[in-house]
């Protein structure tokens, strides 16, 4: 399949929801603003600004990748996942 066929199947745009309301979630869980959030991935060597990690989560498409590396950041250990 072509990436904007992908990209544009609404199963995927649901995924991709879901991953955002996730990590949305896990920020507000432990209180952890996007310029917090800047500081900890520049710390950890992976600049990012506030305002990309805004536009990236906005999206809901980022890369599985970077949502790991927040994740770290903020100390995350697990996730709840579910199928609803």
């Amino acid at each position: 399949m072509p990436k904007n066929e992908w990209k544009n199947n609404p199963l995927t745009q649901e995924y991709e929801e879901k991953a955002k309301n996730v990590f949305k979630s896990e920020l507000r869980r432990r209180g952890v603003t996007y310029s917090q959030l800047a500081e900890k991935l520049t710390a950890m060597g992976i600049p990012e600004t506030e305002r990309n990690i805004a536009n990236k989560i906005s999206r809901g498409g980022f890369t599985a990748a970077f949502q790991l590396q927040c994740l770290v950041a903020i100390g995350c250990k697990s996730l709840p996942i579910s199928t609803d």
